[in-house]
């Protein structure tokens, strides 16, 4: 530090930093929109002051499959040990009412009276009868006799009790398993949008792709539009959602997703993004939900996955690459350029400008026409030049191998010349 300031004053550092400071512009970044959908489909939303707590164990089956697994295994464990104590009690309550607790009449039950159940003289080995009634063990130690109608009864109602809580644990843990938005991890979207020109129409264009083998039947594509609006009367809808639709060859709007696709949405005149130009598009507060729903091949089970855009995520002017090729007879997929793109001609407008002035469309498919050809050209002149340089470059150097020829004068005084 003592030698940097040795060699630079100041006062030249303090009037350096200000003059750059004084050429920054201070421009504050747009405060960023929250999104509704997030990239890997889950909802951005929080439900708060929810005072009807009731209406979610009127349906305790949807409540169960909802809840996290952990909190779903407690339940599940908390579920078998309750009943198992609560029917231990009421095994020792059988026995302690028939007399079989007490042990100084032990002696004379075993000579005279049978118990209600054999070998059961404490809390603890009615807790193990319990278990193993409920789940069927039947080690051969402790079992029921017909001395007492109401541990008939008990029994009973235990195996029932066991049954419903079998039947409603293990479905709710099917469901958690098979659920639908666990086939959903395999269908990808891209992560960015473009727009670019398509059959002579600006169009917005992703990619969406199943990692599977097994397909997807009947499947089927939404695009949404959700933004915040003012209706005439003042009203303010923070979320309004607008379908728009998706260009399709087929009428049923199924696609065969066998291999990645590039879904097209036609802006037109039916399109929210009709007025909408490559400079308005940053300052847009918008976001396109995607929405693509099907049926799983092999469970059955329709699944939903979904994805959303915002500004910032739709690039203006590109163009994704092809990445399925033919390789020896068979279809093959590079998945590593699911998501590239290329920069295309594209027109800056928007689509209702592009309308009202087809000839926009021409002018810019020119230009791009005649920047390709002096790409062109300078490509084939550098290609050019440095062949010559390389040409040049072989000569000198098979020049600088030439052997020089050296004479020898003899004694007589004739001349000999030799290559070595």
């Amino acid at each position: 530090m003592l030698a940097r300031k040795s060699i630079i004053p100041e006062e030249y550092v303090l009037a350096r930093i200000a003059a750059e400071n004084l050429r920054k512009p201070r421009i504050r970044d747009r405060p960023r929109k929250a999104r509704f959908i997030a990239k890997n489909g889950a909802c951005n939303l929080a439900h708060k002051n929810i005072r009807e707590q009731g209406r979610f164990l009127q349906d305790i089956f949807t409540t169960l499959v909802d809840l996290k697994w952990r909190h779903t295994l407690v339940i599940f464990t908390m579920s078998f040990l309750c009943s198992w104590l609560l029917f231990a009690m009421m095994w020792w309550l059988v026995a302690f009412a028939h007399g079989d607790m007490d042990p100084s009449t032990e002696n004379l039950r075993t000579a005279q009276s049978t118990p209600c159940v054999t070998c059961v003289r404490s809390f603890t080995s009615a807790f193990l009868f319990s278990i193993e009634v409920q789940v069927t063990i039947g080690f051969g130690g402790r079992m029921m006799t017909e001395e007492c109608p109401l541990a008939i009864t008990v029994l009973i109602l235990q195996n029932i009790v066991g049954l419903i809580i079998n039947a409603v644990m293990l479905g709710c843990i099917f469901m958690k398993t098979a659920q639908a938005h666990r086939r959903a991890e395999t269908l990808i979207f891209s992560r960015q949008a473009v727009i670019a020109v398509r059959n002579g129409k600006l169009c917005f264009m992703f990619r969406v792709g199943d990692l599977r083998k097994s397909m997807i039947i009947s499947a089927s594509v939404r695009i949404q539009v959700v933004r915040k609006t003012t209706t005439p009367e003042g009203e303010v809808i923070p979320i309004h959602q607008v379908d728009i639709p998706v260009d399709n060859p087929i009428e049923s709007n199924n696609i065969f997703l066998v291999a990645p696709l590039i879904i097209c949405h036609v802006i037109d005149k039916r399109s929210p993004l009709y007025d909408i130009s490559a400079s308005d598009l940053a300052l847009q507060d918008l976001e396109l939900i995607v929405i693509l729903e099907g049926v799983v091949e092999t469970t059955g089970i329709t699944t939903q996955a979904r994805t959303s855009y915002v500004a910032e995520e739709i690039l203006w002017g590109h163009r994704f690459v092809p990445i399925v090729t033919e390789e020896e007879g068979v279809y093959a997929v590079d998945y590593s350029k699911f998501g590239n793109t290329v920069k295309v001609a594209a027109p800056r407008c928007s689509a209702r400008e592009l309308d009202e002035k087809p000839s926009i469309l021409i002018q810019t498919l020119q230009k791009s026409e005649l920047s390709h050809q002096n790409s062109l050209r300078k490509r084939n002149s550098m290609r050019r030049n440095n062949s010559i340089r390389r040409s040049n470059s072989m000569r000198r150097t098979n020049s600088s191998l030439i052997v020089p020829k050296v004479q020898f004068i003899t004694p007589e005084g004739s001349q000999s010349a030799s290559e070595t």
